[in-house]
């Protein structure tokens, strides 16, 4: 049976919305946080940028075994976003290791004429992209080829750069709803016939300009897998994103569990860990400092809570009256303790004294002196960087894994 697959694009696509960002630290605790839910990719940045090479070959180190102690990120790919330029790709490759390309570039009409200029024709589009797909192909051991506003682009076009990049080596192709242009009737009939068609494995990636983003993502990717193929899905967590922003990624993985006809398929990644969610979730709210939506499915303040009379009844009677899915499933349930006594942190004024207390309190005790000023410093650097007070992952991560750390916060502009 075909599968659906989530690769999570929030340290991209996220990260590049308007008036926020995150720091190289924070990124990194989201692809940790990723893989330990079972996501199967994340497109962790640009590997052109000068700013992200530290970061993508810090993080690609931490696939892989530190002094004897197992990998942090286990099984979570790393990829990177490219134009589908073959110039773009070859330097992208000289300054990281990174093993995973998704490649980009416009094809509606839209575009050639008002984004491009008419510089190039859909063969120059075509060419541009297989020569780039070739160019990735030479090192990396998956390659996506992305038509960007492929929800406003001909059909029969689509058909032929999707086979074009197929031939030319790419693993699948991704269809851009870039504007959230499309319907769930409409992207299913499209995306089912590219699968036909093409034979080849298809990656959603909507936006929600409409509020389709997660219906369209959902159904497009079964109409692919209908047609035969394994689908993705881009999300992004909390549905962070450009605009209006991204499918997010606990609606997308709720509806494909919990629907009606959707969840009786089973063609969900079985890896994906929902109990994950709640920790998740609320981290990427504080890094980017945007608070969950309070009626957010599954997440938000409100997704258990009742206080009609009709409602309260029932959910108590049995919680499944007004309750489709357990809330432990989502990792919610503990009580929450508040210390309204005396706080201690550590960060750019921080010194030894509170550096060990905080540490205590995460069992984490320093080898020596030595050991404790290292950290101490990659603390004030990371809480520097991070303008805000650092999380237990971050501090866990700085103590664990000091050499990637100093990467993260190692910038030359």
């Amino acid at each position: 049976m075909p599968k659906i697959q989530i690769i999570d694009v929030t340290n991209r696509d996220g990260d590049q919305t308007a008036r926020i960002v995150l720091s190289k630290l924070q990124k990194t605790v989201l692809n940790w946080l990723l893989d330990e839910m079972g996501v199967y990719q994340s497109e962790a940045g640009f590997p052109i940028s000068p700013h992200e090479r530290r970061y993508l070959n810090a993080n690609i180190e931490l696939t892989k075994e530190q002094n004897g102690n197992p990998p942090l990120i286990k099984t979570l790919q790393l990829s990177g976003w490219s134009r589908a330029m073959a110039s773009d790709v070859e330097a992208a490759l000289q300054q990281t290791n990174i093993q995973h390309m998704n490649l980009s570039i416009s094809t509606s009409e839209q575009m050639l004429t008002w984004k491009f200029r008419r510089k190039f024709t859909r063969e120059d589009i075509i060419q541009m992209t297989v020569d780039a797909v070739k160019a990735a192909r030479a090192s990396c051991v998956t390659v996506g080829a992305n038509a960007e506003d492929a929800s406003r682009t001909e059909l029969s076009f689509l058909i032929e750069f999707a086979a074009a990049a197929k031939e030319a080596g790419a693993d699948r192709f991704r269809y851009c709803d870039t504007l959230g242009h499309d319907d769930p009737a409409t992207i299913s009939e499209r995306i089912g016939a590219i699968a036909r068609e093409v034979q080849m494995p298809v990656e959603m990636h909507c936006h929600n300009d409409l509020g389709l983003a997660v219906a369209n993502s959902c159904a497009g990717a079964m109409a692919v897998c209908e047609a035969g193929q394994d689908c993705y899905i881009n999300t992004t967590v909390n549905g962070i994103g450009e605009r209006a922003g991204n499918a997010d990624l606990v609606s997308c993985i709720l509806a494909l569990k919990y629907s009606s006809r959707w969840g009786q398929m089973g063609l969900l990644d079985e890896r994906l860990d929902l109990s994950k969610a709640w920790r998740l979730c609320n981290y990427v709210a504080d890094a980017f400092q945007v608070p969950i939506a309070l009626n957010a499915p599954g997440v938000g303040s409100n997704a258990f809570a009742h206080e009609s009379g009709i409602h309260a009844d029932g959910a108590l009677k049995d919680r499944h009256n007004y309750e489709l899915y357990d809330l432990e499933t989502i990792g919610r349930g503990d009580h929450t303790e508040i210390n309204t006594g005396r706080i201690i942190v550590t960060g750019v004024h921080g010194g030894v004294a509170g550096l060990e207390y905080v540490y205590n309190q995460l069992e984490l005790a320093f080898r020596d002196a030595e050991h404790t000023r290292e950290t101490l410093r990659l603390v004030q650097f990371a809480n520097l960087l991070n303008h805000s007070p650092l999380t237990q992952e971050e501090l866990w991560l700085i103590y664990h894994y000091p050499a990637q750390v100093r990467e993260l916060l190692t910038f030359t502009p």
